[in-house]
Formats: C-alpha cells, structure tokens, sequence
C-alpha cells in the first residue's frame, strides 16, 4: 500500500502555508502570538485536567493530551482571525475587495458581483437575502453613489413595496462601511422578507441581468487571498 498522504490533506497543509504567509507579511509577531496561545491556553487547561483526572498515569496522559488539544485549538481560533484581518487590511481600497469579501456570506444569501459598473470601474455588487435586495457599491464615493441611486430604482421596481432596497458604501468615509466590517453589517440588517419572496425575486431579477453586457470585474490578489484565508481555516 502507499504511505503517500491523501490529496486533500496536502491542500490543506498548502493553504494554511498559505494563510500564514499571507498573515506573516502584516502581522509581523503572528508566531510568536501563537506560540504564547499554545502555552497559555494548553497551560491553563493541563492544570484543569490535572485537577479532574487526578495524577496516576491514566491522568497524566489524558491531562497532556487534553492540554496539547485545547492549545491547538485556542491556536486555530486565533490564527483564523488574524488571518482574516490580515487578508482585508492587505487588499482593504483595492477595486474588487468588496466582491472578495462578500464571498464569505454562507447559506441563504445569494451573491452577484458587479450587476453595474462604469468606465472608472466603479461597481456595484448585490447580495440578496431575508433583509431584501442589498446593494455594495464600492469605487469613488461620489460616483458610487449616482450609480447605487440608478440600481435602486431598477431594484426597487422588481423588489415592489414589500422587498426593501438596501444600498452599501464601503469605504471609510461618513455614513460609509468598512471593508473589514461589511460581511457583519449585512448579516445584522433585519429579515424583512421570507424565503418564498427571496426565491420570487431572485426570479425576476434574472431579466434584469439578462439585459446587462457582462461586467469586467478587476483582476488581483483580492478573492484569492481572502478565499484562501478562510478556506485554510475551515480545513
């Protein structure tokens, strides 16, 4: 029989490789953090199982294991958000972060990026969820905000009086959101719709699309790093 490791198991290794250097290049002490999680949350837990499993060596074994265990763990927790606030500061005012970003929203929410965009590549992404029809605009402020103002009215149209419209402006500007924070304001807004309208809107909103050139999204490190980030954290 081989002894070669499984495929996936070496795609994990590489993204967490991955990860690390990504998250090595802004966080600078990122080792060091880790290795003082390891002794500190392993420690304080080997002390606990000393104390539940008693010091035979039955206990003993257990209380290292338990301790090496919830040390790699509190070493996972960590990592992954560092990680994931390294990966948004490196690509945070880049054309097409906003689209990386919103690549982290799961079940339940339907992501489109770049429905409209303009010459400057200033674009508009949309997600659509139990809160309605939301839509991100990122680029120039000013810009962004004209075309937001026209995708609402085609939106809002199809969405009629019982599916809000939402729109996003990431950036750090007054009254806009930051990129680090855009995935949880999104998932805070309130449900205003059930699934059955989710599905029905969904439904009309392909005419639309379907009427729209395609949209040239920017190219870069920006879905790859994010992506890679948390695809490395869930394993």
């Amino acid at each position: 029989m081989s002894n070669t490791a499984p495929e996936p198991a070496k795609g994990r290794i590489r993204q967490m490789r991955q990860a690390y250097t990504i998250t090595k290049r802004s966080d600078r002490n990122i080792g060091l953090i880790l290795l003082l999680t390891f002794l500190v949350v392993g420690g304080v837990f080997a002390t606990l199982g000393h104390f539940l499993f008693g010091t035979g060596t039955f206990g003993l074994i257990v209380t290292i294991l338990f301790g090496l265990l919830t040390g790699l763990l509190g070493v996972l927790i960590v990592f992954g958000r560092r990680a994931e606030k390294a990966a948004y500061a490196q690509v945070e005012g880049q054309k097409g972060a906003a689209a990386g970003a919103l690549q982290m929203l799961r079940r339940g929410w339907e992501t489109k990026p770049a429905v409209a965009f303009n010459k400057n590549q200033d674009v508009i992404h949309r997600v659509v969820g139990r809160p309605g029809i939301i839509l991100i605009g990122e680029g120039n402020p000013n810009a962004v905000r004209a075309l937001l103002a026209s995708e609402v009215k085609k939106h809002a149209r199809i969405g009629g009086d019982d599916v809000p419209v939402t729109s996003i402006v990431v950036g750090t500007g007054e009254g806009e959101v930051r990129l680090t924070k855009l995935v949880k304001h999104i998932q805070k807004l309130p449900k205003k719709i059930k699934p059955a309208q989710m599905t029905a809107v969904l439904y009309k909103i392909k005419a639309l699309d379907a009427m729209r050139p395609a949209a040239p999204m920017p190219r870069g490190p920006v879905p790859t790093s994010m992506k890679g980030s948390r695809k490395a954290m869930r394993g």
